[in-house]
């Protein structure tokens, strides 16, 4: 394989990546005085609400995923209880449960008019509204915390099972009671894994549209979308995006510290020498509390949502529209199918030239590529619609519009700088288990460039290949902010009529998208569980 050839492919591959962000970037350059006097306007009106707003919830977003993940991971890894083995993998289940959908399901069965209010006005004689009103930064702190709060839980059960039983032998050794040994080495020996979980929960958080929307909460986000759709003001929706880029960018870089952090010796090879390293049995009402403490989070985060869309779903079920729901399903299938292929196939190449060919260039272009997943949708909108625009306005009769927004290549690049890190870091993992040895041998007989990917690498990165494809599939399927934007006319998505009909309140309606969501969203979380079981 020539080098200039690979280069060439590197360098295609990294302006795909960057060029929306760079867009966002170069509008600054753009600013004329009506630029100037918007920006003006916004940080007298708008802009100090969003801020506000978004830095609230992140900080309340932050202290619920922190102590519900912690809590839960310890309880799982440091005691043992009735149910330990179930709750493992069932804290994983609000995984699949896209956070619009959750806002959607707790509106329609607590709002006024809602089956519960209803119940106890009639039952117990009651007058006005029961319960106060979920569609707020409140509500959405609720349902933000019950979906993202396993992100916190993988890590810190990750860090606590790899690290914490043998550390907590020493202690007992040396005198320390059970409180003590879990407060001053267990607990600290997860705070870097607890920093870094709620990293990523924020970078959700913070890439919302769905529960933001709904629940009519002035985010950067649904800021972005009013700038651009609403008021027609393309550079305010740019400089908001650079905005909430830089706060990604803050929470990208604690997490990768964090990251860091998690760096110790590695104990697996030992085996501890008493029960003490094994987790603590307990009995009676610490076990209860230890029970409790790990259902509530799979029973508000999963079991009470679904249940919640089952009944519209039901009480509707003849007047479903199917029709319109295989279509619906079609072009949700089609989006995910394709775009998972190209991202997996993009990530084998970045995995691919980084094994063959180290060098700065080609870990520049793998570390961009792994930066795409930190990029909210609607920023990666904006900046692929905004160099659109100023094209149009130097060249009005060239169809690039066209392409972009009437077709699915808009949607599809999207998905690619978005999703792209999903599937590298699954491919990434599994080119860690290829000894290098393997490489030198092809060589000596005759195997080289692509052929070695093919004959050598291809079938011992199956697995991780499968892996990178159904995340990428999924995580596509639940797009909501890009696809809401550059899908093709005529082409919703089950995550676009989920929102539009949530929206107009036919919550009914929006059941079977939503409920299919879920069930699409429950491969990677088998997956995942299979695989810590088999750590």
């Amino acid at each position: 394989m020539p080098r200039w050839f690979l280069l060439v492919l590197l360098l295609l591959v990294a302006l795909a990546l960057t060029l929306p962000v760079l867009a966002l970037l170069g509008s600054w350059a753009q600013l004329d005085a009506a630029a100037r006097d918007v920006l003006h306007q916004m940080a007298q009106t708008v802009l100090p609400d969003y801020l506000w707003t978004t830095v609230w919830l992140c900080l309340s977003v932050a202290l619920g995923v922190g102590v519900v993940g912690m809590a839960t991971a310890s309880a799982v890894t440091l005691f043992d209880f009735p149910g330990r083995r179930v709750f493992e993998w069932a804290l994983l289940l609000p995984l699949a449960m896209p956070a619009y959908v959750v806002a959607y399901a707790y509106t329609d069965f607590l709002q006024f008019s809602g089956p519960l209010q209803v119940w106890l006005r009639e039952t117990f004689g009651l007058s006005g509204r029961v319960f106060p009103e979920i569609r707020n930064t409140p509500g959405a702190v609720w349902v933000f915390t019950f979906t993202l709060y396993p992100y916190v839980y993988l890590l810190a059960r990750t860090a606590l099972t790899e690290r914490a039983s043998q550390l907590m032998e020493a202690a007992r050794l040396l005198g320390a009671p059970l409180i003590r040994r879990i407060r001053e080495v267990a607990l600290p020996l997860a705070r870097p894994a607890v920093a870094a979980g709620v990293a990523l929960a924020l970078m959700e958080t913070l890439a919302d549209f769905g529960v933001a929307s709904y629940f009519g909460i002035q985010t950067f986000t649904a800021g972005i979308y009013k700038a651009w759709l609403a008021m027609d003001m393309p550079l305010a929706a740019a400089q908001l995006s650079t905005m909430l880029l830089a706060l990604v960018a803050l929470l990208l870089w604690l997490e990768h510290r964090a990251q860091r952090r998690m760096r110790f010796a590695s104990l697996r090879g030992q085996r501890a020498g008493s029960d003490e390293a094994q987790p603590t049995r307990l009995r009676g009402a610490r076990a209860l509390l230890a029970w409790v403490l790990c259902a509530l989070p799979v029973l508000f985060g999963f079991v009470l949502p679904v249940l919640f869309m089952l009944r519209p779903l039901i009480g509707g079920w003849d007047e479903l529209p199917w029709n319109m729901f295989l279509q619906w399903s079609r072009n949700s299938l089609w989006l995910a199918g394709i775009s998972a292929v190209l991202a997996t196939a993009l990530a084998l190449l970045l995995a691919f030239a980084a094994r063959v060919r180290p060098g700065a260039l080609t870990r520049g272009v793998s570390q961009l590529a792994s930066l795409g997943y930190a990029v909210p949708g609607a920023v990666i909108v904006v900046g692929i619609l905004l160099p659109v625009g100023w094209v149009q306005s130097v060249r009005p009769d060239t169809s690039v519009g066209y392409w972009i927004t009437a077709t699915a290549l808009g949607i599809v690049w999207a998905y690619l700088v978005r999703f792209t890190a999903v599937a590298l870091q699954s491919v990434q993992s599994g080119y860690s288990r290829v000894p290098a040895s393997l490489d030198d041998s092809a060589r000596m007989l005759g195997t080289t460039g692509f052929g070695l990917a093919w004959r050598v690498h291809g079938p011992l990165l199956w697995r991780s290949t499968l892996a990178a494809t159904l995340l990428v599939f999924v995580d596509v399927m639940k797009e909501l902010p890009a696809t809401l934007v550059l899908r093709p006319f005529n082409s919703d998505t089950l995550a676009v009529v989920t929102y539009q009909l949530a929206r107009d309140e036919r919550l009914g309606e929006a059941a079977l998208p939503a409920l299919t969501l879920v069930l699409v969203g429950l491969l990677p979380v088998i997956l995942l569980s299979r695989t810590l079981r088999q750590r």
